[in-house]
């Protein structure tokens, strides 16, 4: 298994049903922490193209905004706390998430006991529901009911997706790492985005030994050759960085699942020896697979700009094991049986798939890009940004620990508020 696998995903993710793509935690008590109810205004999932109209070459313009920063003012902040301190590029909005917001900022080491109390409180509100009895009668009450029901139901998604993210920053916070703000233009002078500091030792180390070997085969299949050049400057298309973004979010995701069971099995000595015959199988099933709908293929998008196709051993459509050292976690990852390699390369949820998209969004912003007559997508209004090999490197690591984090705050959330559904 490789980089090669997710590459393919862009920031417009499948439906969950759709993809095929392969701490000592402080418990609440008493009246520590509010209870919310969801988010009184219902709430619709976001679309990557929000609006379209038609320009009169007859192409399809899609005009797209964006999401920004969590910028929050604690009350309660100790004096160490700046008053508008930006820690995510998301900004949560329900009032569960501007809750933890705030606990993030003035005690986030109590951001595990707030989401214990939170999540006690959805549940005991969707029993409530499941409760109520469907109006027997048709007509305008039927209608009425089942409307307030849908809107309920989003309030609760996005209410978890909030706190899937608050627990994600807080795991960032607790191992001392910043996530890169929001990617906007340069005040510096040579105009270079990638600012913030590189913090690659402390990324690394979140990882497992096998699961760092798999990390530097993605790497290496994105930067080829520049891999160990960190201060040469490239310009390079917002949009295809966004994409290969998202995409090593989902191989974060990934990882952690299948090293998890692997760690698992190697304790318990049962590891199996793998096929080569395998191999053929899990490129067809994750490369073809894990590729989301949307933006078209991120993979070649990113491949086909000048900058990115001219990387040596860069992103490579028919480089799949191309370049990859051999990994005894890739090795493992070859003897599953196709069933169970697609069941682990899925996102479980659809609130995994809405956090990774909104905090992709909130990073790089919604570009504006056309539609053609001919059903393709038209991105040379792409906006052009200047970053160094060695910035490109540091996103890539904080996106597959991202992805990772997901998976861990995922399983917490479930066990506690069952909403994965498979």
């Amino acid at each position: 298994m490789d980089a090669a696998t997710v590459v393919g995903s862009s920031m417009s993710l499948h439906r969950t049903s759709c993809s095929a793509a392969r701490s000592a935690l402080l418990a609440a008590n008493g009246p520590l922490f509010p209870r919310f109810a969801a988010n009184p205004r219902p709430s619709f999932p976001i679309k990557l193209y929000s609006s379209v109209s038609y320009s009169k070459s007859r192409n399809r313009r899609v005009g797209l905004g964006g999401r920004r920063g969590m910028v929050v003012k604690a009350s309660s902040s100790p004096d160490s706390a700046e008053p508008n301190a930006q820690i995510a590029p998301l900004r949560m909005e329900s009032p569960i998430g501007q809750f933890l917001s705030q606990i993030l900022i003035s005690h986030p080491h109590l951001v595990p006991a707030a989401v214990e109390q939170q999540l006690e409180q959805l549940q005991t509100d969707r029993d409530t529901d499941e409760k109520k009895e469907e109006p027997s009668a048709s007509g305008t009450n039927l209608v009425l009911y089942r409307r307030i029901a849908e809107v309920k139901a989003n309030e609760r998604k996005r209410a978890l997706e909030e706190i899937l993210y608050a627990l994600v920053v807080q795991k960032f916070m607790d191992a001392n790492i910043s996530l890169v703000p929001a990617i906007t233009s340069s005040a510096d002078p040579s105009g270079r985005v990638d600012t913030w500091p590189s913090q690659e030792d402390k990324l690394e180390q979140l990882h497992s030994a096998e699961a760092h070997e798999m990390i530097q085969n993605h790497l290496a299949l994105i930067l080829g050759n520049r891999l160990g050049d960190s201060t040469s400057v490239a310009q390079i298309s917002k949009l295809r960085v966004g994409q290969v973004y998202a995409a090593s979010v989902m191989y974060g995701y990934f990882l952690r699942r299948v090293d998890q069971r692997f760690q698992l099995e190697k304790t318990m000595k049962v590891l199996p020896s793998a096929s080569d015959g395998d191999k053929s199988s899990i490129e067809q099933t994750v490369g073809d697979d894990t590729r989301p709908s949307g933006l078209g293929d991120s993979y070649q998008a990113a491949s086909s700009h000048p900058e990115v196709s001219s990387w040596s051993g860069g992103i490579s459509p028919g480089g799949f094991g191309s370049g990859i050292k051999p990994s005894r976690l890739r090795t493992y990852v070859m003897s599953f049986d196709g069933e169970t390699l697609q069941r682990y390369a899925s996102i479980r949820s659809k609130e995994a798939v809405g956090i990774i998209e909104k905090h992709t969004e909130a990073l790089f912003g919604r570009p504006e890009i056309a539609i053609t007559p001919q059903v393709t997508v038209d991105s040379s209004n792409d906006e052009l940004i200047k970053i160094s090999f060695g910035g490109l490197k540091r996103l890539v690591l904080e996106a597959v620990t991202f992805g990772s984090f997901l998976w861990d705050v995922e399983s917490f959330v479930d066990s506690r508020y069952h909403f994965v559904m498979n």
